[in-house]
C-alpha cells in the first residue's frame, strides 16, 4: 500500500531554514513525479513545488521561488524540500504528494488544478515561522 510520511517540520525564526523530507513506500517511487503543497491556517491548499520522476525538471511557485528547492533521492525513496529565508507567511501544514505519472506540467500548478492530478498525499508536517 502506497504511503508517504513527511518529517522535518517545526518552529523556525524568520530568515531561518528547515529541510522537509518525505519518505515513500509501497510503490515504485522512481516512476512518479512528486510535489509539495501547503495549507496555511484558514486558507486553501497551495501547490508550491514539483519534480520529475528523475529529478531533471522542477517547478517552483513564485511565492517561494529563490528560497525553496525541491529535490529527490530515488535510491532512498525520499523527496525533499529545502526552505531558506523563511517568512511568517510560510507558516502552514506541508504535504508531499504523488502525481499520476512520471512528469508534471507547469500549467497544472498555475491553473490551480494540481490536486486533480495527484492521487496520494501524506499526513503533513507543521511548519511555524515566528520570532
Amino acid at each position: 500500500q502506497a504511503q508517504l510520511v513527511e518529517s522535518g517540520g517545526g518552529l523556525a525564526q524568520p530568515g531561518g531554514s528547515l529541510r522537509l523530507s518525505c519518505a515513500a513506500s509501497g510503490f515504485t517511487f522512481s516512476s512518479f513525479s512528486m510535489s509539495w503543497a501547503r495549507q496555511a491556517p484558514g486558507k486553501g491548499l497551495e501547490w508550491i513545488a514539483g519534480i520529475y520522476f528523475d529529478g531533471s525538471e522542477t517547478y517552483i511557485a513564485d511565492s517561494v521561488k529563490g528560497r525553496f528547492t525541491i529535490s529527490r533521492d530515488n535510491a532512498k525513496n525520499t523527496l525533499y524540500l529545502q526552505m531558506n529565508n523563511l517568512k511568517p507567511e510560510d507558516t502552514g501544514l506541508y504535504f508531499c504528494a504523488r502525481r499520476q505519472g512520471p512528469v508534471m506540467y507547469y500549467n497544472e500548478y498555475l491553473s490551480g488544478r494540481a490536486s486533480v492530478f495527484h492521487d496520494k498525499r501524506g499526513q503533513g508536517t507543521q511548519v511555524t515561522v515566528s520570532s
